[in-house]
This record gives structure tokens, sequence and C-alpha cells, in this order.
């Protein structure tokens, strides 16, 4: 399962797995819409198996209120990229269950309100991107 991550390493993970939602959720805004986005994402989080499960659903949350979508994007962006290294040299074997729990909620996210809109589909390719995984 690889190595046991710090509580910095986790809140590393945490805050690029739910800013992906928060992106996608913010790419499209609307009160009604973040609801449904956020319910359609925790369910992927709680189907995630292993060190990647347990660093996700353990101890605190990032702050991610009350910044801009850009802001926001410059947080969260560099946490998927830093989460994909960490994991790589920590616990390779985790990092395929990573990327596909974060890609699985940004796209039910994205998809839980009057499907996917051009600019949610553009943030999931920067969140992509950013996770080193092809479109």
């Amino acid at each position: 399962m690889g190595e046991a991550l710090s509580a910095d390493e986790k809140m590393t993970l945490k805050t690029a797995a739910f800013g992906a939602v928060f992106l996608v959720s913010n790419a499209d805004p609307g009160l009604r819409a973040l609801v449904r986005e956020s319910y359609a994402a925790s369910g992927v989080i709680v189907e995630t198996g292993g060190l990647v499960r347990e660093a996700l659903t353990t101890g605190g949350l990032p702050d991610l209120r009350g910044e801009s979508p850009t802001e926001l994007a410059t947080a969260v962006l560099p946490a998927l990229e830093e989460s994909v290294a960490l994991l790589a040299d920590r616990a390779p074997d985790e990092l395929a269950n990573f990327r596909s729990a974060v890609i699985k909620t940004a796209e039910q996210a994205a998809a839980a309100a009057s499907g996917i809109s051009p600019a949610e589909a553009e943030m999931l390719d920067r969140i992509r991107a950013a996770l080193g995984v092809a479109g």
C-alpha cells in the first residue's frame, strides 16, 4: 500500500481532490448546482480504497472557501501536481487510484447539474493535465 503519509501530505492530497471538485463547480457556478455536484462527488470518494481513501476521509478538510476561481486554480492545480509526485515517490501503487478518484469525482461533479458545460469541460482538461493524464 506504500508508506504512511504525514498529516501535511494527506492535506495536500485533500486539497487536490476536493479542490478539483471546487474548480469544476466554480467553472459553471450556481448554488443548486454546487449542492448536486458536491453530493455526486462524495459518493466516489467513499468508494475509493487504500491509502487514498484513508488520506481523503480522515482528519480535517482543506479550507478552500472564499477564494476567487483564479486563486483556487492557483492553489489546486499545483496541489494536484504535487500529489502525483508525492504518490509516485512514496506510494506508487496508489497513484492510479488517486488519479482515478480525482478524475471521477470531478467528472461526477461536472455532470451532476445539467450535464458538463464547456467551462466545466475545459476545467476537467486542466485537472487531467495537472494529474498527467491524457484527456
